[in-house]
């Protein structure tokens, strides 16, 4: 199935000046159902993707979930192709995502994927990146994404 242009709300988001909104509009998708809701903004050739750590969001030990930061982390694949990337390539799919957990994730700051592109071709993305809490890092990553022509 397609997704439909007005599938995302893009535009500036009114909250955080300087940032954009990257959340799916029907919120009982995965996106916004999980994780919450994101902003997103350019700096330079990186790509900053950022939510915001909810109660729901804990594992255990207190600390953000691995699956909620590597959740974070394939969506932060997709931002990065459409804000960095080419922005007029359909739905996409991930192919492969590495990540190494380095530290643990504090639920009470904001938690940012940052992410470059390392290579595009016609139908490949190559991204890596890091997951960061102002100066502390919680994972590096890299990933491939399969761009799919619009629909």
């Amino acid at each position: 199935m397609a997704i439909a242009d007005d599938a995302f709300e893009t535009g500036p988001d009114p909250d955080h000046p300087g940032w954009n909104q990257w959340n799916l509009r029907d919120e009982t998708l995965f996106n916004t159902a999980v994780l919450g809701r994101l902003i997103v903004r350019r700096e330079d050739e990186r790509c900053r993707l950022r939510m915001f750590p909810q109660r729901r969001h804990e594992n255990l030990q207190g600390m953000v979930h691995g699956a909620a930061t590597q959740g974070l982390i394939d969506i932060a694949l997709f931002a990065t192709l459409h804000t960095l990337g080419r922005s007029d390539a359909g739905p996409s799919v991930t192919l492969e995502i590495s990540t190494q957990f380095i530290g643990g994730g504090d639920p009470n700051r904001p938690l940012d994927a940052v992410s470059e592109v390392m290579r595009e071709t016609g139908r490949l993305l190559f991204v890596r990146g890091t997951v960061e809490q102002d100066d502390d890092i919680v994972a590096a990553y890299s990933g491939i994404v399969r761009k799919l022509p619009p629909r």
